[in-house]
């Protein structure tokens, strides 16, 4: 049986403006400051459920403790796991009192001003739903971005979903405000029993209502972390498991079957170009990590889907990830990977090959043989070899790579030039490393070993690299950098996917401020070669801190100043 706890439930008359659920499971740790930042709202009218989808560690002591606090507060249990966000939201909305509704997960934040905001947008006018920008916060590094700023970049409200068909990339239930009456009148509620049921919720929301209002203030505070244990990872970030496609596909068939089935067909294009520059995509920047068996088993679930998929959408996206699709869907495994690797960095494949008969060129060793692989395969549009040679198309990989003396590193870079934009003999080329704002360069040759292909060896020594007065601590990705036609190229140096992060300690200016630096593979996306330093001892404790509180923008500007009088 679930259970309700609220000490002020039973006397309470009046009724709130606006419900916030907030779902939980073994949460404990992170539930107050969800609850917290509702309570922070400056409207203050509220009523927010912690629906508890059984949790088996404090989590239920947390949530008692925080309804017994205020009387705001509703603490609601579920009798039984349903092991996703669903369930614990259809429960609370069985309670929910309020003519409005918002949802929250335990691991993330509303900031102050997201409930006033959007109530307001539905005071202006009859609305079915009010939405807004929702900030992302890496947790490895505070990075904060916008999620789909040019969505919500401006204030407006449309009549219906086909007036910007683009909204259909904004799939978060979280970021909106639901008038009850809205979900009421059109019996939707969150589907029980499956993942991503944000993404049919949404669709659902955007097809039936008449009229919602975008707002570009930002309601929603939504906590990444990328690199979280398999266990604790959000279920968008277990792509590692298969069960993941096989539930992504499943939803997105729904969601299919929902828009024939309402009437609304037309979007049916625009929703799969927003999955396979969205779901597909982010499933391709982890190919080249996976070994055969998983990718046998991702086509096998992939492609029956992507034969479905209306041939406009694949039309609409860039050349390099309709070639990654195409070797899904043509099963050629170790080709997906070595496509995949490039996707988002301008990459080239190691080879290409041009029909003799029609001129036309395409990725890979071979011509294709079926006309769809010969039509998404086709790189003679991206002009491989009349492109500006600043903008011309490498691939810069790392062969072999080695502890040298000290903190170097010892480098052997093969440089593939499938369309020959490079002349015949060796080349100059340079590494690049920029720590801070100072610039490590390290000069070396190219030599060719077969038309199109280049190799050499460099020592990148990073004890060398200048860095900031108050040390540096991140990360940085070297770049290659040749000159030809007058012009200068830049591109990313991929390493092997895998090998023993190499690390030393190095000090600079003098040996005052030691640092501990790390070579190792990026691990995620293309796996460029990553350099990583962490100031160590006193600089790190106390130099770093007290000279980052003198840095104001007037210091800063002073010091600018000095620095240019002395040049």
């Amino acid at each position: 049986m679930t259970t309700v706890q609220s000490p002020a439930r039973s006397t309470a008359v009046t009724t709130p403006d606006v419900t916030v659920t907030v779902i939980v499971h073994n949460d404990a740790e992170r539930l107050p400051r969800a609850v917290a930042s509702v309570l922070r709202q400056t409207h203050t009218d509220i009523e927010i459920v912690i629906s508890d989808d059984h949790s088996t560690d404090a989590t239920p002591d947390v949530a008692r403790a925080l309804a017994a606090r205020d009387p705001r507060v509703v603490y609601l249990r579920l009798p039984e796991n349903s092991g996703g966000c669903s369930a614990p939201r259809n429960r609370a909305l069985e309670i929910a009192r309020a003519p409005y509704l918002m949802f929250l997960d335990s691991d993330d934040e509303l900031p102050e001003r997201a409930v006033e905001v959007l109530l307001a947008a539905h005071r202006e006018r009859d609305l079915d739903f009010a939405m807004g920008a929702v900030h992302r916060v890496r947790v490895d590094n505070g990075r904060r971005t916008t999620w789909m700023p040019h969505l919500v970049a401006e204030r407006r409200t449309l009549d219906g979903i086909e007036a910007d068909p683009r909204l259909l990339f904004e799939h978060l239930a979280t970021s909106k405000m639901y008038a009850r009456a809205f979900l009421d009148r059109h019996g939707l509620r969150f589907p029980e029993g499956i993942h991503y049921e944000d993404q049919l919720f949404s669709a659902q929301a955007y097809c039936l209502a008449k009229a919602f209002t975008v707002v570009p203030d930002p309601v929603y505070r939504w906590y990444v972390a990328p690199y979280a244990a398999s266990d604790a990872a959000s279920i968008s970030n277990q792509r590692h498991k298969l069960s993941n496609v096989r539930d992504r596909v499943h939803v997105q068939r729904l969601i299919d079957a929902f828009l024939a089935g309402s009437g609304h067909g037309s979007l049916r294009e625009d929703k799969d170009f927003k999955f396979l520059k969205h779901d597909f995509r982010m499933y391709a920047g982890d190919l080249p990590y996976r070994d055969d068996a998983w990718l046998a088993s991702f086509a096998d679930l992939m492609t029956p889907y992507l034969d479905t998929l209306a041939p406009g959408a694949f039309a609409r996206l860039p050349r390099a990830e309709r070639v990654v699709l195409q070797l899904v869907r043509d099963r050629r495994l170790d080709d997906v990977r070595e496509a995949a690797r490039g996707l988002g960095h301008e990459v080239a494949p190691r080879r290409t090959t041009t029909d003799a008969t029609d001129g036309r060129t395409y990725w890979g060793g071979e011509i294709p043989r079926s006309e769809p692989a010969r039509r998404e395969l086709d790189l003679t549009e991206l002009g491989l070899d009349t492109r500006p040679f600043f903008t011309a198309l490498f691939r810069h990989e790392i062969t072999e790579i080695a502890r040298g003396p000290g903190a170097s590193l010892d480098l052997t870079v093969r440089t593939h030039d499938p369309a020959l934009r490079l002349p015949v003999g060796p080349q100059r080329a340079t590494l690049h490393l920029a720590p801070g704002r100072r610039r490590l360069t390290v000069a070396f040759r190219l030599c060719p070993v077969r038309p199109g292909v280049f190799e050499g060896r460099v020592r990148l020594d990073l004890a060398s690299a200048r860095l900031p007065v108050q040390g540096f601590e991140g990360v940085r990705h070297p770049v290659l950098r040749l000159r030809g036609q007058g012009r200068t190229h830049t591109g990313v140096l991929l390493a092997p996917l895998s090998f023993p992060p190499l690390t030393a300690r190095v000090p600079y200016h003098g040996g005052t401020t030691p640092h501990r630096v790390t070579a190792e593979p990026e691990g995620h996306d293309p796996g460029r070669l990553q350099i990583r330093w962490q100031p160590v001892g006193g600089t790190a404790a106390v130099v770093r801190p007290a000279l980052r509180r003198l840095a104001t923008p007037r210091v800063k500007r002073a010091a600018r100043l000095v620095a240019a009088l002395l040049r």
